[in-house]
């Protein structure tokens, strides 16, 4: 009868548009979650089979939630780090433990919310510990990208600059042409710092003396090092033939051979450093000008002290690069991607992650910006896709919707108090 299948049809409605509420409210609960795709009602109708082509029968109507996963946030910068977004598809890879193993789900998030805990894994406001393939020595990612298991969890405890003995210097600086060597004390001193192998930093004095037209004697000197004879080369700086253009007329390298260190210090002996004076023609080196000497014009060294750790800096590129105040910096892990064919087919878990599914299909990983992934935004964060005046405008929307179901009700009790008065 269709006075009854038009009360069932108006409960239906109530159930659907509650439904469609339960949605809206979710939405708007999580308007300031980091990462949050919001989600909306899909309504289908429900159809049953009339009996003739004269008569109606209701069916009603049912709604289920639509995923907007796949949809992108606005991104906001932030002061830290260690906060990331994904600027385009993919997602962050997360697991909900620091050491995973079997029975330990590997889930997947927008949310980059990521500390540092206790023990120096990065973890997001959830509790769920950011994933990433860790990088060797050698700049390598490991084989097998694809497996689940070539990743780790991000860790940045326990990091320190190894110090760098310096094997390579280059210095410049201009070696006055009218500097007379028969001046009693015709000579020029400037100082550089070299580091040995345990960091300790060791001043070097250079000594330029004059000692004919265009020849310079370059020794080298320290007060705690004994470089078994010193640097003592005689170097011709000028080159006659190019006009006197100042420039050496071949090349000025020359090696340095640290024979032994004051006592006590127990670095490493026989340190050989190449020291670069210049190259045949060029002016980054030594020159030959009449110009007074004003010191190193030029100084480089490759040794470092030893380092500590400052912090981290995270590339487009998903590299997460260790920082230390010895200046040195080295990459340590980088962040894959994880794309699905269907991102809204993804099982929503409590945290703001999913899980993989049939329906979305296998994931894959892929470095960022490529594979159609995304790239990775430092220091920044991805909002919540949620729109309050679209979702109040919903709000309006469901609840007349729920008001005129509940009008089907009762106008179908009436006409079958109706009925039943006839019949008495």
């Amino acid at each position: 009868m269709s006075i009854y299948g038009a009360m069932y049809s108006g409960v239906s409605g109530l159930s659907a548009q509650s439904n469609a509420m339960g949605i809206i409210s979710d939405n708007i609960s999580n308007v300031n979650t980091v990462g949050y795709k919001g989600s909306t009602a899909s309504f289908q109708t429900m159809v049953t089979q009339a009996a003739t082509k004269t008569t109606y029968t209701p069916g009603g109507v049912g709604s289920r939630p639509l995923q907007g996963v796949d949809l992108q946030g606005l991104l906001q910068g932030t002061s830290n780090a260690t906060d990331l977004a994904i600027s385009g598809n993919g997602m962050f890879v997360v697991n909900e433990s620091a050491n995973p193993n079997v029975g330990d789900d590997m889930m997947f998030t927008r949310a980059g919310e990521f500390r540092p805990d206790e023990n120096g894994d990065l973890r997001n406001a959830a509790g769920f510990y950011l994933q990433g393939w860790p990088i060797d020595d050698d700049g390598n990612l490991p084989a097998g990208q694809q497996a689940i298991g070539s990743v780790q969890t991000v860790n940045v405890s326990n990091l320190n600059g190894l110090p760098r003995p310096t094997t390579e210097m280059s210095i410049g600086a201009n070696l006055p042409s009218s500097q007379d060597p028969t001046d009693p004390a015709p000579h020029h001193t400037s100082t550089a710092t070299i580091f040995d192998s345990l960091g300790a930093s060791h001043d070097i004095t250079f000594d330029f003396t004059k000692t004919a037209a265009n020849d310079w004697t370059v020794r080298a000197s320290s007060p705690d090092i004994d470089f078994g004879g010193g640097l003592g080369a005689t170097v011709n700086v000028t080159n006659a033939v190019f006009d006197g253009t100042g420039a050496p007329t071949t090349d000025l390298v020359q090696t340095l051979t640290i024979a032994g260190f004051a006592p006590g210090n127990g670095a490493a002996t026989g340190q050989d450093v190449e020291i670069d004076l210049g190259g045949a023609g060029e002016f980054g080196g030594l020159t030959n000008f009449n110009s007074e000497f004003t010191g190193f014009t030029e100084l480089n060294q490759n040794g470092l002290k030893f380092g500590n750790f400052t912090g981290t800096t995270v590339s487009e590129e998903g590299v997460v690069t260790a920082v230390f105040d010895n200046g040195r910096r080295k990459d340590i892990y980088q962040l894959p991607i994880a794309m699905f064919s269907n991102f809204n087919g993804l099982e929503e878990r409590s945290g703001n992650a999913y899980l993989q599914t049939g329906e979305s299909g296998d994931f894959l990983l892929t470095e960022a910006g490529t594979g159609g992934s995304g790239t990775v935004a430092p220091s920044a964060l991805e909002q919540s896709t949620v729109d309050l005046a679209e979702e109040f405008t919903r709000m309006i929307t469901t609840q007349r919707a729920y008001s005129a179901s509940t009008k089907v009700i009762t106008t179908s009790d009436e006409m079958l108090q109706e009925l039943t008065q006839a019949v008495r």
